[in-house]
């Protein structure tokens, strides 16, 4: 019930027992309006301020059932308790199917009034708990939709940041690229194309968050084909003309693909620089799923373990590999039977321990 006096328009063409029914339940605390006509009781519904409604079955004009079906036209109507002279239990099944609260049968005495006391009180109740059951769940909607404007939104902002740092790296990248090649210390020249690969590929990772349907994940072997793409075009001459690569579809997650990347960056240039000491020659990048596992193998058709260490070797490229192999919890391996080298990551594509070697010259 309302926290005032609840109104009850009463409509029922027996104006002395419309008094009856305004005496009884003002002593329960209701106001009561009693218009005469179904015609009259719409017009004053209309108006508003009606709480709840007594409707009787037989009236001239407009009767019970029509004036219930009109009733149900208005905007927000209020409950209505339909009363009938008539023992018939199809008219109650009938004025309940059209949208009545609740049906009571009357007598020309008035004893019928505490009854519609408690069904007008009823009505109200089931009144209140269907409004609001009803605010509630527009408050989840517009929820759910401010959640859905905020995080479109977030998104729209993450893909914005992504696509400008993506750009800020690879502006980088070109920097780097520049000063390699104008560079006339060949050791500089080595140590800024090193830098710009692994620019590149933490560059390769946002553009592809960018273009991505899913902030949260990047296709490996996407990614891979895009690196190894920037790793050909930044080459002198031919020496990564048969840079290969064979990967099957995964998924990872973004700071997982940025170390997945700077290791392969790191080991195909490792390739470049020491299998071939007399020219090019294939690389290979495969990459190979079972499950949440995974396998990464970078090899060469090179020179191999044969080779003298470069005096002029910083081992740089291998505490990085070394660091982001320990970021991915990844075992590194050499593959001896390999005739040349033939480097191996196994990982998982989430989080797991695992133990970390190095293997890189």
């Amino acid at each position: 019930m309302t926290s005032t006096a609840p109104t009850l328009l009463y409509i029922d063409d027996d104006e002395a027992l419309g008094h009856l029914v305004a005496r009884g339940l003002k002593r329960q605390g209701f106001r009561v309006e009693h218009v005469l006509s179904g015609e009259a009781g719409l017009a004053r519904l209309r108006q508003g301020g009606i709480d709840v409604v007594g409707l009787d079955q037989y009236m001239p004009g407009l009767d019970g059932l029509e004036t219930l079906e009109q009733i149900q036209t208005i905007p927000d109507p209020p409950p209505v308790v339909f009363v009938t002279a008539s023992q018939d239990s199809s008219i109650a099944v009938t004025a309940l199917k059209a949208g009545a609260a609740d049906y009571l049968v009357k007598d020309t005495n008035g004893d019928f009034i505490p009854l519609l006391h408690v069904a007008a009180e009823s009505a109200l109740r089931q009144a209140a708990i269907r409004k609001a059951r009803d605010e509630a769940e527009a408050e989840v909607r517009a929820s759910r939709d401010r959640y859905a404007a905020l995080a479109a939104e977030r998104e729209m902002l993450l893909r914005e940041v992504n696509h400008r740092v993506g750009n800020s790296l690879q502006i980088i990248a070109s920097l780097l690229h520049l000063q390699a090649s104008s560079s006339k210390q060949e050791e500089v020249k080595a140590a800024l194309t090193n830098a710009m690969g692994r620019v590149a590929a933490v560059a390769q990772v946002h553009r592809r968050l960018y273009t991505s349907h899913d902030l949260k994940s990047v296709m490996l072997n996407q990614y891979l084909e895009a690196l190894l793409e920037d790793l050909r075009r930044s080459a002198e001459g031919n020496r990564m003309s048969r840079l290969t690569l064979k990967a099957e579809a995964v998924e990872i997650d973004p700071d997982r693909a940025v170390a997945i990347g700077i290791i392969v960056n790191e080991l195909v240039m490792n390739a470049v620089k020491y299998a071939y000491p007399n020219g090019a020659g294939p690389i290979h990048v495969e990459l190979k799923a079972e499950g949440d596992e995974l396998e990464l193998a970078i090899a060469d058709g090179g020179v191999g373990l044969n080779v003298k260490v470069n005096p002029d070797s910083t081992g740089m490229g291998q505490r990085i590999v070394n660091a982001m192999a320990s970021k991915l919890n990844a075992c590194v391996e050499r593959d001896p039977s390999h005739a040349g080298t033939r480097i191996v990551l196994r990982f998982r594509r989430v989080d797991a321990p695992a133990t970390t070697q190095a293997a890189v010259d």
